[in-house]
């Protein structure tokens, strides 16, 4: 039977590709984190790593066998935090990544609402809307809009339904009058921001069978989606946000829907896992938590725009 801790060092090893790395999370010594590997390897009657002066892969047998342990791990570690969540509260370490405008104006605040309900909680928050990697860096859980391109990732649904909106201050509207069409949009400068590495400039509408895309083009450009807001409310352009991202300032009126008969885009968000296992436990704790709130918090602008 394998110890826990042999598992253990070959779940890190596998996912940092180095045994140092694998060690150092586990406060071991190198040296008993290779012992621990081959221990494994003999009991298993198999090689799972095929090493090299500079890295590690697993093999064939080696892959295969992890998503076991994977699982395995997975349930051992969740049913503990369920039993010290029944009695204490969830505590432990949440390490989280969200996109800029989420993390900074809306995450910020939830997580505080958060952390009262669960004193021993400590939480790790990266934020920006470069996509972590859940493999190597410190984040066990990611907030993503749109479905989780990778498929050995899994998804939590959150916010299915929210959709871009075409946005912008009042003041933009008074000097540049009302928009009732997208073929109107691209007449005018827009606020962009990056999305894959490069200018989101294609915007899709829809509105019953019509689908239309229209290339925009602005003076302001930014790798930061809450700068890309924040430059729309001070009247620089129009911006195709998330609903969610811009829903405070839709209702406060800072930002206006300019055409709201029109759809944007989908833009769903998801709570990603590296892996199922990691899918239960406080990842579905944190989904049932984040899909109350951002439906509260698109509501809001629903609420508004009836009144």
């Amino acid at each position: 039977m394998s110890s826990i801790l042999d598992l253990e060092v070959l779940l890190r090893t596998a996912d940092s590709g180095s045994i140092s790395a694998a060690a150092r999370a586990l406060d071991i010594t190198p040296a008993a984190a290779s012992v621990a590997l081959k221990r494994l390897e003999q009991r298993l009657g198999t090689r799972l790593f095929v090493r090299s002066t500079r890295s590690m892969r697993l093999t064939e047998d080696g892959a295969r066998y992890l998503e076991s342990v994977r699982l395995a791990l997975g349930a051992l570690h969740e049913g503990a935090e369920a039993l010290r969540h029944k009695t204490t509260g969830w505590s432990g370490v949440l390490q989280l990544s969200a996109p800029s405008d989420l993390g900074r104006n809306r995450l910020l605040g939830w997580l505080d609402e958060l952390k009262l309900q669960h004193p021993a909680l400590r939480i790790q928050l990266q934020v920006g809307d470069r996509q972590s990697d859940l493999y190597r860096e410190p984040v066990d859980l990611a907030l993503r809009y749109g479905i989780p391109a990778d498929s050995a990732m899994v998804g939590l649904p959150i916010l299915e339904s929210n959709r871009r909106v075409l946005c912008a201050s009042p003041a933009w509207l008074q000097r540049h009058g009302p928009i009732s069409h997208p073929t109107h949009i691209a007449a005018h400068k827009a606020v962009l921001f990056y999305l894959g590495g490069r200018p989101y400039s294609s915007w899709r509408f829809s509105r019953g069978d019509e689908t239309i895309e229209v290339e925009v083009t602005g003076d302001y450009v930014v790798d930061d989606g809450d700068v890309a807001r924040r430059w729309a409310v001070a009247g620089h352009g129009l911006a195709y946000k998330s609903r969610l991202d811009v829903a405070a300032d839709l209702a406060a009126g800072r930002l206006v829907d300019v055409m709201p008969d029109w759809d944007g885009e989908r833009s769903p968000l998801y709570l990603v896992c590296p892996h199922r296992a990691s899918a239960s436990g406080r990842a579905g704790l944190l989904q049932a938590f984040l899909r109350e709130k951002c439906a509260a918090a698109v509501a809001e602008t629903t609420a508004t725009a009836q009144r």
